[in-house]
């Protein structure tokens, strides 16, 4: 059987998946906090024909080799967390974080989790939560009398109280960051969970350990550029169906040779 039709497959396999995390990319082009996927390609194994180097007559050797490839296989789904552009929306409870870190939440099972999605609000008895109604951690209350917040860029956040002239600080977000972001693991509602890739959480004040500071009123909206992923589409379907022709070419010349006569 010919080889061309197993490596054209392969192709077609791969291609399939790569449309598929543009299509996600592009589904959270509005996604507070989303970052974008990259699917990372390697060649299959080779077979090796003629060994590169092999000694000829005369002690003369082949300057090259003869070496059939089998294909290609997604070896990656990498999240790249470049900084989304920020959108000023003036509400108090929304934040960024501009530079490096992750904002940190209570999970229902005790877990933490670590999100980008600074568009925070306040539940039945004040917590700042998610819109999940994950506390954020340290946990905050804000007292139901108070007149505004105010969140500084080290993460310090303060209300005015009634009678009172002095700002009132109720609390101090930290955000923690990894070694290696891209070994997060997306578990969805904007949140990611450690795993042995990605290493421990860094803990700090932001502004701090190389950290990024605060801002009060923005959110960041996702890194998609949704001309960048309209390319990628068209790259990766006209790919698919380069492979498609070749598993056609490929079976019209089994054809051919099941159709020859002595």
């Amino acid at each position: 059987m010919m080889r061309s039709l197993f490596s054209a497959s392969t192709g077609m396999k791969g291609q399939e998946l790569n449309i598929d995390v543009i299509s996600n990319n592009l589904a959270n082009v509005s996604t507070t906090g989303f970052k974008k996927n990259r699917v990372d390609f390697q060649d299959l194994l080779y077979q090796t024909l003629k060994e590169p180097g092999a000694p000829v007559a005369n002690g003369a050797t082949y300057p090259v080799g003869i070496q059939l490839g089998h294909g290609v296989k997604a070896v990656a789904n990498q999240k790249i967390f470049t900084q989304g552009e920020f959108q000023q929306t003036e509400h108090p409870l929304d934040v960024v974080i501009e530079g490096r870190g992750f904002f940190q939440v209570q999970l229902p099972n005790g877990d933490i989790g670590y999100t980008r999605d600074g568009a925070w609000k306040l539940n039945e008895t004040g917590l700042i939560v998610n819109s999940e109604g994950y506390r954020i951690l340290p946990e905050m209350t804000v007292p139901p009398n108070a007149s505004g917040i105010n969140i500084t860029t080290s993460g310090a956040v303060a209300v005015r109280l009634p009678n009172q002239n002095e700002l009132q600080v109720i609390g101090q977000i930290e955000i923690a960051d990894f070694v290696n972001q891209a070994g997060l693991k997306s578990i969805g509602r904007n949140i990611y969970i450690p795993t042995g890739s990605s290493g421990d959480p860094i803990p700090g004040v932001p502004g701090t350990q190389q950290l990024g500071e605060i801002a009060q009123g923005f959110i960041e909206m996702s890194n998609v550029k949704v001309v960048e992923e309209m390319v990628n589409m068209i790259v990766a379907q006209r790919a698919y169906e380069a492979n498609s022709k070749t598993i056609q070419t490929s079976d019209t010349m089994l054809q051919i040779a099941n159709n020859l006569r002595r």
